[in-house]
């Protein structure tokens, strides 16, 4: 048994999005790139590439990462692009989406002969979070007025709109394609290729698969484009957990549960997004608090529910643990870096990476 804690891949589990992915590619025509932003634990991309045809980036190293390790394309865009940078994004990628006109213009001789786009932001989006809101209100990402992109639209050749973010509904995701249409719809005609971003929850459970792909492939025709999606959350859900075992036990008011692991260190975004983790199964008479072993007093995964009063020595799986979580580890307090799984489709685990003190050194000066 490997030693706790480790996030493990499940690729039983990670199957089903792949093959939901691959019905939509074919149902559509779209192309599916993964959102490096979310996962990129290259240890899996093989078998991922087998199902989607490249990357998307938020930065240069995440370029470079797609490249070397996910066959296909390589699409690179950043908020902002440095000028040591750009020469190395070119180098690195099929494609090089710029933020804003002015870093277009600024980049404009260097990417000459290369397959450029621009971010454009619809103004309107689905997330229930002001924090992660692409359209929040002076948001930076992305030009939203077509007279400003009109005059730059010959030096380009294609749109990235993201604007959705954990989007479960179909006729939401309608609304808005229909309003970018009637806002841009004059200046797509003039593309080749546009991006519609993540945050699509197409591989959930009931999620009307065939009416988005018949609206994907109806967009495309009538613009006469080639359509991408940028899956993060979507590609990967519900396939890994973070397995971590308790170390300790008190009550102070209620049942607390000390494990070797951190929301802080592991996973962020529960303590970003004020969230709680999942644990399954979540039944029993037996209430817990499982908290982390950081010295931050709010480091706790939630409250939970446990067939048995929990004590030293027993294993926990967190649900749902790769999104948005292995890519923002940190070693907060020391704390021991999980490391990385996989479990085989035939059911057998291999430990694919493991951190020490010489990765924790090495992180600093």
């Amino acid at each position: 048994m490997l030693q706790t804690p480790y996030y493990l891949i499940d690729k039983s589990r990670l199957l089903p999005n792949m093959e939901k992915i691959a019905h939509l590619r074919e149902a559509s025509g779209a192309k599916a790139l993964l959102a490096l932003k979310c996962f990129a634990t290259w240890s899996v991309f093989d078998f991922m590439s087998e199902y989607m045809d490249g990357t998307t980036s938020s930065s240069l190293y995440e370029v470079k990462l797609g490249r070397e390790k996910f066959p296909g394309e390589t699409h690179a865009y950043s908020v902002a692009w440095a000028d040591h940078e750009i020469a190395e994004v070119l180098a690195s990628s099929d494609k090089v989406i710029f933020n804003t006109v002015g870093q277009l213009a600024r980049f404009e001789e260097i990417s000459r002969s290369h397959t450029r786009g621009l971010r454009v932001n619809p103004g309107v989006s689905t997330s229930s979070f002001d924090l992660a809101d692409p359209a929040r209100p002076f948001s930076r990402l992305g030009e939203h007025d077509p007279k400003t992109i009109e005059p730059v639209a010959d030096l380009i050749s294609g749109f990235m709109f993201h604007n959705n973010c954990e989007n479960a509904d179909f006729d939401r995701f309608d609304d808005m394609l229909t309003l970018i249409e009637s806002r841009f719809g004059a200046l797509i005609k003039r593309m080749k290729w546009v991006s519609l971003g993540g945050g699509i929850h197409f591989t959930g459970a009931d999620y009307p698969l065939e009416k988005l792909a018949e609206r994907l492939k109806r967009f495309a025709g009538e613009n006469e484009i080639q359509v991408y999606l940028e899956p993060g959350e979507a590609a990967i859900t519900n396939s890994t957990t973070l397995e971590v075992t308790v170390l300790d036990t008190l009550f102070n008011g209620k049942n607390l549960a000390i494990v070797d692991s951190s929301i802080e260190a592991h996973m962020l975004d529960l303590l970003i997004y004020r969230e709680s983790a999942k644990i399954s199964p979540n039944t029993g008479a037996h209430d817990w608090m499982v908290c982390g072993k950081s010295c931050l007093a709010g480091d706790i995964f939630g409250e939970f529910h446990f067939e048995n009063p929990l004590k030293s020595g027993d294993r926990l799986s967190i649900q749902d643990a790769a999104g948005y979580t292995m890519v923002k580890k940190n070693w907060f307090n020391g704390v021991k870096m999980p490391s990385i799984a996989i479990r085989e489709l035939d059911g057998t685990e291999r430990l694919v990476r493991d951190f020490d003190y010489t990765d924790f050194a090495s992180a600093l000066s």
